[in-house]
């Protein structure tokens, strides 16, 4: 049986590639990004890879893809009033110049004829860094509530390093209402540009390392972190599109393909985040880092098969668990509507 049909030519890069494939990892990304705060992009670029894209395209197109997508969680999240739009354009200035510090990194390691190791390997060791950070921190939570500890108004915490970086009184101090802190502007400004290189080199949007830096590093609630990180990614996505355009390395077919699915998805992750509780996001999280890292070792030493089973087994179950979120949530709240409509004329 001819199964060409299901490739489609990218007329950049030269290569035919399985378009389902990039359909539903768009739609996978939308959801788990506006599940998570993120584009999803950490499994943009390494599923793009395994698919067939040279690693630099595989950057690239991912840039352009985050950029449109993100628009879409980021309104969808500002009408839950989970943006802190101040915090953001801070934020703005260090992840720029990170972004653009990053790619210029990767063209160099592109001439070097390096770039798919070294991108693979800088991968692996910051996936396995935030998965022990994520799971550090439940543990530490869970035990000081067992134990009966409570941190002030934010209840019962894990990972707390916020706390002695706010101690940083460098002026300008700022005050970022919708986050509920107050720290010295140079503080946000050194996280996302730290977030920013390491987008600009691993193209994503930097929402994999900026989500638990807004937690863990500058104190922002898991929801408002969200999303602040999707309109900060949605802004840096942008710019990462337009510096990779300029190079010669986003395949639009590709971009234009995986936005169709995630413009649905995203709708689903943003509106299962007002049904799951700030540590249920986060263990969900830490086992979808697991799983990408996973896949971009197996990758590394050649198992594409198994790398492609992995990323998109374990893309499909987590959208699977965020929707089931999502529509449990949607039902328990219109019972409780229903219920309190029935009990009003009882009441008159």
């Amino acid at each position: 049986m001819d199964a060409s049909w299901l490739y489609i030519f990218m007329p950049i890069a030269g290569l035919n590639i399985f378009w389902p494939g990039l359909v539903l990892l768009g739609f996978a990304v939308g959801v788990i990004g506006g599940f998570f705060g993120m584009a999803g992009a950490w499994m943009v670029t390494p599923g793009l890879n395994i698919l067939g894209f040279p690693m630099a395209f595989a950057i690239g197109t991912d840039m352009a893809h985050i950029a449109g997508k993100s628009m879409i969680s980021t309104m969808r999240h500002s009408k839950f009033g989970n943006v802190d739009y101040k915090l953001g354009i801070v934020m703005l200035v260090g992840t720029m110049a990170g972004i653009e510090c990053g790619a210029r990194v990767v063209m160099h390691l592109e001439r070097l004829g390096i770039v798919g190791p070294v991108v693979r390997w800088i991968y692996v060791a910051l996936l396995l860094l935030i998965a022990w950070m994520v799971f550090y921190d439940y543990y530490k939570a869970v035990s000081k509530k067992k134990q009966g500890i409570v941190d002030g108004e934010k209840g019962t915490e894990g990972v707390t390093w916020y706390k002695t970086i706010h101690k940083i009184r460098i002026p300008p101090m700022m005050h970022f209402k919708t986050g509920g802190f107050t720290c010295s502007a140079w503080v946000p400004i050194m996280v996302s540009f730290i977030t920013g290189i390491l987008a600009g080199l691993l193209g994503i949007g930097g929402g994999l390392f900026r989500m638990p830096a807004l937690i863990y590093l500058i104190g922002c609630p898991t929801h408002i972190s969200v999303g602040t990180d999707l309109f900060e990614v949605m802004i840096s996505g942008l710019y990462g599109a337009f510096t990779y355009t300029l190079k010669g390395r986003i395949e639009l077919v590709a971009v234009f393909v995986m936005l169709a699915g995630a413009a649905i998805g995203a709708q689903i992750g943003t509106v299962a985040t007002k049904y799951a509780k700030g540590y249920g996001i986060r263990v969900v999280f830490g086992c979808a880092v697991l799983a990408c890292m996973v896949s971009i070792v197996l990758k590394q030493y050649k198992f594409n098969d198994a790398a492609t089973v992995v990323i998109l087994g374990a893309i499909g179950i987590i959208c699977v668990f965020i929707m089931s979120v999502m529509f449990r949530g949607a039902a328990a709240e219109l019972r409780a509507k229903k219920a309190k409509e029935h009990l009003k004329p009882s009441q008159a």
